[in-house]
Parts: C-alpha cells; structure tokens; sequence
C-alpha cells in the first residue's frame, strides 16, 4: 500500500515537512510573526492599492519580510530544483486556462478562509487554533472530494 501511495518513496515528503515546520517555528520563535502566504498576496497589494483593507497597519508594516519570504521559497525551490531536481523540465496537460482559473479560485478561498494550507495547516494547527482546524478539514475534504471527482469524470 505504501508503494502505491508513495511511488517515489516517502523520505523525501518528511525531510521537506520537517524543514517547513522548523522554519516556521525559527520564524516565530525569533519574531513573533506567522508564516502563511495568503497574507503575503495581501500584503503585496498594499504596494499598489490604496484602498483602506490593503492600507492596514498589518498588511503595511509586514509587506517587506512576507517579500522577501515569498522570495526565499522561490529561490530555495529554485536550487532544489538545480541541485537535487530530477534534471529533466516537467510539465502538466492541463490547460493555461484551468490552471488559471484554479489560481484565482485557491485565492478567493483562501481569502475567504482567512488563511491558505500552510497559514492554517502548518501554522495555525501548531497554536492551537480551532478555526485553523476547520478550515484545514474543509480544504482536505474538499482536496478529496475534486480529486475523485477528476477521476471519475475521466481526468487523469
């Protein structure tokens, strides 16, 4: 069952789990501040809207570090990727426009939940934050619920 799950093996899933999780926990031990990345989206637009919920002290006051963070996870996949990445380019069947219209789904949910996965999942789980837990098993049940129908609508 394990293969079936974990084709390419599960070592790898842990190693990236546990580095998450003690990079978020550096963050927070060292700073105060919480690591999901729905606020980094908000928190960008305050460079460029002046309307009054971009123009929060919270949004403003930490649009610089959530930057530079959003930015430290590009380049850190970007060396992975160089470094111990499968070598060859992947790509998807999936359409620009599907992919497109997830994003702004994934956004506008995320918004909605006032969280993403790992504001909730990885962040707000680990303080104990009851609505963190609900939304965590709405995205799960709903993650579960998209994948099966794929599936049996045909995809892959």
């Amino acid at each position: 069952m394990m293969q079936s799950l974990f084709p390419l093996g599960w070592g790898h899933y842990l190693a990236g789990g546990l580095l998450i999780g003690v990079g978020v926990s550096l963050l927070f031990i060292a700073t105060g501040w919480i690591g999901g990345m729905s606020s980094v989206f908000t928190s960008t637009w305050s460079f460029v809207s002046r309307r009054g919920f971009f123009q929060h002290e919270r949004f403003v006051g930490t649009r610089v570090w959530r930057l530079v963070y959003a930015g430290g996870l590009v380049i850190g996949a970007g060396l992975w990727w160089l470094l111990l990445g499968p070598g060859e380019r992947l790509q998807t069947g999936i359409p620009a426009w599907q992919l497109g219209a997830g994003s702004v789904l994934v956004g506008f949910g995320a918004r909605m939940a006032n969280g993403c996965t790992s504001g909730h999942g990885i962040c707000g789980l680990s303080s104990f934050q009851w609505p963190s837990l609900g939304a965590v098993l709405i995205f799960m049940a709903t993650g579960a619920l998209a994948a099966n129908m794929v599936i049996f609508l045909g995809g892959h």
